[in-house]
């Protein structure tokens, strides 16, 4: 309780910061559908960027169970890098796909609210159906979104499991038993590609509707 207390107050600022953040942008002519576009395509590019660092954290890996003397240390420095921007690209998906849910939301509900506004009956009826069928497509979007989302923490914890260990074991014996794990990173690293790549296909589809 002291907990919701706590986190009440903060999430009603932040739903305020948002409704003021819409309503000025409406005043400028820029609307909710255009804001949710603009950050499903954000979004996108993210997951594209996501794609590559972790690609190059592959390939790093690769480079390290290949190691054969010189700089452990700075071996493993470079590992650890890899991974902190594997994270750092993980959270900015994360965050994408927060903002699309809040906008989203808002604008589902405003189109909800401003079917009473009508006085024509069938217009009123083919904009119900456009705003139903348009939340169906969000709504498959968005689970594909997260789908693809959930695929990049087991490779998260796998990058960092390996990081730490070969902190703690710089010497030839570590590397030789992280070389048993390399199948398994690049089996979750190829599925999170495979994901986003159609994370993404669906995003276009999906902007292509709200353009229209």
């Amino acid at each position: 309780m002291r907990n919701l207390l706590f986190t009440l107050p903060l999430l009603l600022v932040l739903a305020g910061c948002q409704s003021a953040y819409y309503s000025a942008m409406e005043k400028v002519g820029v609307h909710k559908r255009d804001i949710l576009v603009d950050r499903v395509e954000e979004a996108q590019q993210s997951q594209q960027d996501a794609q590559q660092q972790f690609k190059s954290a592959l390939e790093q890996f690769s480079s390290l169970i290949k190691f054969d003397g010189g700089d452990l240390q700075r071996m493993y420095e470079a590992t650890d890098s890899e991974y902190q921007a594997c994270s750092k690209a993980a959270e900015d998906v994360s965050a994408r796909i927060d903002s699309i849910e809040a906008v989203a939301d808002a604008l589902f509900d405003e189109w909800q609210d401003e079917l009473e506004q009508y006085s024509n009956a069938k217009l009123k009826q083919d904009s119900a159906k456009k705003l139903a069928e348009t939340k169906r497509q969000y709504a498959s979007l968005l689970k594909t979104m997260r789908r693809a989302e959930q695929t990049m923490q087991p490779v998260l914890s796998s990058l960092k499991d390996n990081a730490l260990y070969l902190k703690h074991n710089l010497n030839a014996k570590a590397i030789g038993a992280l070389k048993g794990e390399f199948n398994s990173v690049q089996k979750d690293i190829n599925l999170l590609i495979a994901e986003m790549n159609k994370a993404i296909a669906q995003s276009e589809q999906f902007v292509a509707t709200l353009k229209q």
